[in-house]
């Protein structure tokens, strides 16, 4: 009897070990992949890429921005955001400063589009996005509106926005305007087409769409989430093709 009893102790000893042991290998399973992201900010890329490295997590420098307070080729920005639990793996977008704006903005309003793109690589700036719109008194293919404007200050971003004329009828419908797409635009460039509409923007919502973070889906039948560059437009109201005219205030939602 003695016997049995021993036995069925050395059993539930045994057990008790078994499922701690497996509980502990499961937390560790669950947690121990998990990292804190550091503060990236004021650091260089390759610094900033070597202590991602110790822990797992991979950079990506996304956007370059003009900066007073941070010195050229140091991180401005990161996302997510400093002390942020993710697993190891986690991708962390970059803004890196490209100091004080030193340039100067050239004025390419009522340029040919061709010779406006020139004179913006010519001045250090880049293209950024191209909209198209018919305006009366415009000859197509010219640009009627820029973003920065002319001798701005202050500038962000090293990027130029164009509004250029595009051939058709500038006409209104009966009732207002038609909404146009603006999804999937920078939102410089989704701003000067409603300037030039004759609408007005409501307060400007900001939305984190990086893969993974709060209130972004995740993956769908394999294919993962989208991913949308800082100040790029991802919703608007009202829809593409509806009716406004001067008293709407258009809503948009862009990725920060």
């Amino acid at each position: 009897m003695i016997g049995i009893f021993r036995f069925v102790l050395v059993v539930l000893l045994l057990t008790v070990v078994a499922m701690t042991s497996a509980l502990v290998t499961m937390h560790f399973a669950i947690h121990g992949a998990e990292v804190s992201i550091p503060n990236f900010k004021g650091m260089t890329a390759a610094d900033a890429g070597q202590r991602a490295a110790s822990l797992g997590l991979t950079l990506q420098v996304e956007n370059r921005l003009y900066s007073a307070d941070v010195p050229v080729g140091r991180i401005a920005n990161q996302s997510p955001a400093a002390g942020a639990i993710v697993r190891r793996g986690w991708g962390v977008w970059l803004t890196e400063s490209l100091g004080p704006q030193k340039l100067a903005i050239p004025d390419l309003r009522g340029k040919e589009q061709r010779v406006a793109t020139i004179e913006i690589r010519r001045a250090g700036f880049q293209t950024g996005t191209v909209a198209a719109m018919a305006w009366p008194s415009a000859q197509p293919g010219t640009v009627i509106a820029q973003s920065p404007e002319p001798d701005a200050s202050g500038v962000e971003s090293p990027v130029m926005n164009l509004l250029v004329a595009a051939p058709g009828n500038f006409s209104q419908p009966e009732g207002g305007l038609v909404m146009p797409e603006l999804e999937g635009q920078v939102f410089t460039g989704a701003a000067l087409a409603l300037a030039r509409m004759g609408l007005h923007l409501a307060p400007v919502k900001e939305a984190d769409m990086h893969a993974g973070s709060p209130g972004v889906p995740g993956t769908v039948g394999g294919a993962p989430p989208p991913m949308y560059p800082p100040g790029t437009v991802v919703a608007q109201n009202p829809a593409a093709g509806s009716h406004v005219d001067g008293s709407t205030l258009i809503e948009l939602t862009v990725a920060k």
